[in-house]
């Protein structure tokens, strides 16, 4: 993986990489399941979308409580539960009898898998020198990538060969070497002495994304507005208790306050991808596999650029990667925009915005936070990360369902809606150019570790 690294701490990554890869794996790898678990449970195809929405918000809520757990109580023990929640909710699906009940063994998974990357990338940037922390980013996410990739192939292969109850029972197993393998090379990383914890303030906390991403993927303003209004109650709480649980220092940072910005628009810019099949398919009249095909070839450059984005981190710093990450996206989403009527510039385009998400998404911006946050508040930090982007694939999904819907000419939509996405790439270029330099970002991460020595 990196030679370079001692063996415990390769066998560390490996760990780490196979929870990712567990917890990334069970949201692609159901796709080409949905009509075989419609059909025996007898659900209609539009009840099914609760499959993944349930799951993206049982993430919110699992992404808050296991990050601060893990500042609290040590990355081992929390990385431990995820793995073996995960593990729970994939015995319960398998025995599943009813769609109530499937529901709440997804709900179970996701909690589970919701903890497990941010503690992982908690756990690099604890163990992993400065120097190389990039290369094991880009590593680790590498696995996070490649499930996206090989998801839909598996779930098809294994449903249409099989059952659907299959995917799940390939879980246990590994869920269990995980857990086993976590046991010995996942260190603690407690700190000495734990302050109260506020349990008000993680309420309402989870209270407020959940109705947040609620309000969003159910089109419900006012919902989205409660939850508004939850969070900022919550926001005026933590400033006046003396030990809050999210510490408003990490949005005073303003390299921490513009990656949290980055992220939701790479969020954005994610929720272009899940409809590039539906757009060939309607606008050049190819089957599902084929615009599958197309889509995976994006979605390959993309798992071949991570790891070497990750290197690249610590070579020219993650400002370079990310202005070269946002203006090959920019670029191939605008070939998308005014091509996708063509086979030959839909194929270049996916390669082209490939590259870019390869170069945005995974390592970057986890490896800004481990240099730039404190490490009793590291995976805290990670995770308002890994929530930032939920919300804004959620936005994402939104802003291409009502660009398409709002015209009558289907091809004019399709257009309008990948420009959009243009723009809101071009905006992330010019966040992305306000970050810090490599100098001064490897500054800070010294400071900050020699904070921790002390």
């Amino acid at each position: 993986m990196i030679p370079t690294l001692d063996k415990r701490t390769r066998s560390l990554l490996l760990t780490l990489a196979l929870g990712v890869f567990a917890g990334a794996l069970d949201l692609s790898v159901l796709s080409p399941a949905l009509p075989a678990i419609g059909r025996e449970f007898a659900v209609p195809l539009g009840d099914l979308s609760w499959i993944f929405t349930l799951y993206l918000l049982a993430n919110v809520a699992s992404i808050a409580i296991a990050a601060t757990l893990a500042d609290r109580y040590g990355r081992r023990p929390v990385y431990l539960f995820c793995i073996s929640l995960f593990a729970a909710g994939s015995a319960l699906a398998i025995f599943s009898n009813s769609y109530p009940m499937f529901l709440v063994a997804r709900a179970l998974q996701a909690l589970g898998a919701g903890g497990i990357f941010p503690v992982a990338t908690a756990a690099i940037g604890d163990v992993i020198p400065l120097e190389k922390r990039g290369a094991a980013l880009g590593a680790v996410a590498a696995t996070w990538g490649a499930a996206a990739v090989l998801g839909p192939s598996i779930g098809g292969i294994v449903t249409h060969l099989l059952s659907w109850r299959w995917i799940f029972m390939a879980n246990i197993p590994l869920a269990t070497w995980v857990f086993l393998r976590a046991l010995r090379d996942v260190p603690t990383t407690a700190p000495r002495v734990r302050p109260p914890l506020d349990a008000i303030g993680l309420v309402a906390m989870t209270a407020g994304l959940l109705a947040i991403v609620a309000g969003v993927t159910t089109f419900n303003p006012w919902l989205g507005a409660t939850g508004a209004v939850v969070l900022l109650a919550f926001v005026l709480f933590e400033r006046r208790i003396e030990h809050p649980i999210v510490p408003l220092s990490l949005f005073s940072t303003p390299q921490l306050a513009k990656t949290y910005g980055l992220e939701l628009l790479v969020g954005i810019l994610e929720g272009s991808l899940f409809f590039v099949p539906t757009v060939i398919v309607a606008a050049q009249h190819r089957n599902a596999i084929e615009a599958g095909a197309i889509a995976a070839l994006g979605a390959l450059a993309f798992v071949v650029v991570i790891p070497v984005s990750g290197k690249a981190l610590d070579r020219i710093g993650s400002r370079s990667v990310l202005l070269l990450g946002s203006a090959c996206t920019a670029a191939g989403l605008a070939i998308f925009a005014f091509g996708f009527t063509s086979l030959a510039w839909s194929i270049v385009a996916m390669l082209v915005a490939g590259f870019g998400f390869g170069a945005l998404l995974g390592a970057p911006t986890r490896y800004i936070i481990t240099n730039a946050a404190e490490v009793d508040r590291r995976s805290t930090a990670l995770g308002f990360l890994s929530q930032a982007l939920i919300v804004g694939q959620l936005i994402g999904g939104s802003l291409a369902g009502g660009l398409f819907d709002a015209h009558h000419h289907q091809n004019a939509g399709f257009r309008e809606a990948y420009i959009a996405f243009v723009v809101v790439a071009v905006l992330a270029l010019l966040l992305a150019t306000q970050l810090d330099s490599r100098a001064r970002e490897r500054a800070l991460a010294r400071h900050l570790s020699g904070i921790a020595e002390r």
